[in-house]
């Protein structure tokens, strides 16, 4: 025997949270298109700056990828660092360029959270 569930109406008119969750979804979709441009920028730049290290510091492919994303990600285990001055630089460039790419994306969830609250029924 199957126990049918209903949905109940929240007492306060907010919508419940499978809603709310797809309109903060579809307005997440909808910012991604508009700033494509600049993220896949900022990552075209980080993924550049690393394979120049790559070159320079004479690291395997994977170390500089993983060297990349850790700095651009300002995690810095330090487990790899930069010995030359030229990847020491781009290493402050791929540092740069994490920290505006994490604002960013933090800017674009705050609008389409801010847009789903404001698209709610």
């Amino acid at each position: 025997m199957r126990l049918r569930v209903r949905k109940q109406q929240r007492p306060d008119g907010m919508p419940h949270t499978r809603q709310m969750r797809r309109l903060f979804f579809s307005a997440l979709a909808k910012q991604l298109r508009v700033i494509w441009p600049i993220l896949s920028g900022i990552v075209s730049i980080m993924l550049a700056s690393g394979l120049a290290i790559w070159r320079i510091e004479d690291w395997r492919l994977d170390e500089a990828l993983y060297f990349t994303f850790v700095t651009g990600l300002t995690i810095g285990y330090g487990d790899f660092t930069p010995k030359h001055v030229s990847a020491r630089i781009l290493a402050l460039l791929i540092g740069f360029a994490g920290i505006v790419l994490t604002g960013v994306i933090a800017a674009i969830t705050v609008k389409a959270l801010n847009e789903a609250d404001r698209d709610s029924p």
